[in-house]
């Protein structure tokens, strides 16, 4: 039975529905987001329906699909289906700390909460996998379906081995950074080596395998201090191992420069098919900026991190053509990617439109929209991680979306989809998410097995863990410097929101 929909732009599909497998479906009647590869724009498709198989789509076409029998068949009427969501920069490991660390700066959470403060003494391998699975989970309940994870619990093969069980557990398409890092118990350099060529060879990340639902990386953030004989190993194993991504934390200014792009190039990492992604860049300079555009190497801007942990963003705005957006620690607020998106969209707005009015004149325009907005969490991190297929939904893509309803008091009203979506949805508006073509939340909820008992594992953990970090420890008072080549420590000024005496702090 042959069905030939309208063509339109290029993205709609003359397939040959003969002989379908089981894991065939069709969405109909909804509106979909699509991506249009003629303009390399968002394509929006109104009363559309979306075909997949297995793991991949394999049509789009106007109106309802007369589809055989054997395809399941979805009614999306009322509804968005958008491309899954990407983070690109996340340590999921780290759900225990939730809400303890809502005051925090950048300074306090190298102390407490980061892979060189206390939690390798405290954290046992139980505590991580909870943490790592959970963190997980919570993406999938908000829409993200792919992750680029910073994976720094690597305390030890053991807990290293706890966080990627949990990872192939969850459900979620995963890069997984196993970083190397020093640390002071005692994990060698030559067995954190050994670990990374083990888990090369786990069948479970199948790094020939470009359909893998998990992929295995580096996470490295040592360029600017390591013996260049530890450099070069690493780079070897990258291209030995077939590794998926490279990430590492750029901060520069106040911070120092460590793990710049310039730092990279002198190693001759950024010129190759590897991706590279370099977590913040808050302080970028220009010649930064230009490397990354001449070897196609993306920043992950995490607009909450850097405004919470006090990291800012100030050169940020001027190299989102090779960005996408991330969430870094979900224990500290949201890990929506469409609240990052949200918060960024406004937080770029303000200082363009602040330009006119510093000249006494009224903006006529708004100088970002919507649609880029949507297309930093989207698009952008499929380029960032060298994947054409990743947040899209076109033919050929992988099966990653999200279906949105609109019947709730937020939503009703709507005409523009990504307009809908980035400034009026929340993580309850979610129906349905797919991953790889199978369900991972059906009907709002999740469906991971025992949800219940894995949340009681969940808070079991984190009261033990809350419970050492804000009663047991002693935490000195932060002296000298951040870390080499930062600048000194500096205070600021706490907000007034108390009439009278004291500050409301």
């Amino acid at each position: 039975m042959l069905l030939t929909s309208t063509l339109q732009a290029g993205i709609f599909a003359v397939l040959t529905l003969t002989s379908h497998s089981l894991g065939s479906m069709v969405y109909e009647g909804g509106t979909i987001i699509s991506f249009n590869e003629t303009t390399e724009e968002l394509q929006v498709l109104r009363n559309a329906s979306l075909l997949i198989e297995n793991d991949r789509i394999t049509g789009l076409f106007e109106g309802y699909l007369q589809a055989p029998a054997n395809v399941t068949r979805v009614d999306a009427t009322d509804k968005i289906i958008s491309p899954g969501f990407i983070d690109t920069h996340h340590h999921l490991w780290q759900t225990a700390f939730k809400t303890i660390g809502s005051n925090t700066s950048l300074a306090d959470y190298f102390q407490k909460f980061g892979e060189y403060g206390p939690a390798e003494e405290h954290f046992t391998t139980d505590d991580l996998y909870v943490g790592q699975l959970t963190g997980a989970l919570e993406l999938l309940y908000e829409g993200t379906t792919t992750v680029l994870d910073h994976a720094h619990a690597s305390f030890s093969d053991a807990t290293t081995d706890a966080c990627v069980n949990a990872t192939f557990d969850s459900g979620v398409r995963t890069f997984y950074a196993h970083a190397i890092h020093i640390i002071p118990n005692g994990y060698s350099w030559e067995s954190q080596i050994s670990k990374l060529q083990s888990l090369a060879a786990d069948p479970r990340f199948a790094q020939t395998d470009p359909d893998s639902l998990i992929s295995l990386g580096l996470g490295w953030d040592a360029f600017y201090n390591a013996p260049e004989t530890n450099i070069t190993e690493l780079w070897n194993n990258t291209r030995s191992l077939n590794l998926s991504v490279v990430t590492t934390h750029f901060l520069g200014g106040p911070f120092s420069d460590t793990n710049s792009p310039t730092a990279l190039h002198s190693y001759e990492w950024l010129n190759d098919t590897v991706p590279i992604v370099f977590s913040h860049a808050s302080f970028m300079d220009y010649g930064d900026a230009d490397l990354l555009r001449q070897t196609n190497q993306y920043i992950s801007t995490t607009p909450e991190s850097e405004l919470h942990f006090g990291h800012n963003h100030p050169d940020a705005h001027l190299i989102q053509d090779q960005a996408a957006l991330g969430v870094d620690c979900h224990f500290t607020y949201s890990s929506s990617m469409v609240q990052q998106a949200r918060l960024w969209l406004q937080t770029l707005r303000w200082p363009n439109y602040l330009v006119p009015l510093q000249n006494w004149q009224v903006p006529k325009n708004n100088p970002m929209s919507v649609q880029q907005a949507f297309y930093l969490i989207t698009r952008a991190g499929g380029l960032a991680l060298r994947r054409d297929d990743l947040g899209v939904i076109k033919v050929g893509a992988k099966a990653d979306f999200a279906i949105f309803r609109t019947d709730a008091p937020n939503m009703i009203g709507w005409s523009d989809p990504v307009a809908a979506i980035i400034l009026h949805s929340d993580a309850g508006d979610i129906e349905d998410v797919l991953v790889d073509g199978k369900y991972v939340r059906k009907g709002g909820k999740l469906v991971y097995p025992d949800y219940t008992a894995l949340r009681k594992r969940l808070t079991k953990s984190a009261e033990r863990i809350q419970r050492i970090w804000t009663e047991e420890i002693e935490w000195p008072a932060l002296s000298g410097v951040l870390t080499e080549g930062a600048a000194p420590y500096g205070e600021a000024e706490d907000i007034d929101t108390q009439r009278g005496d004291g500050t409301g702090y």
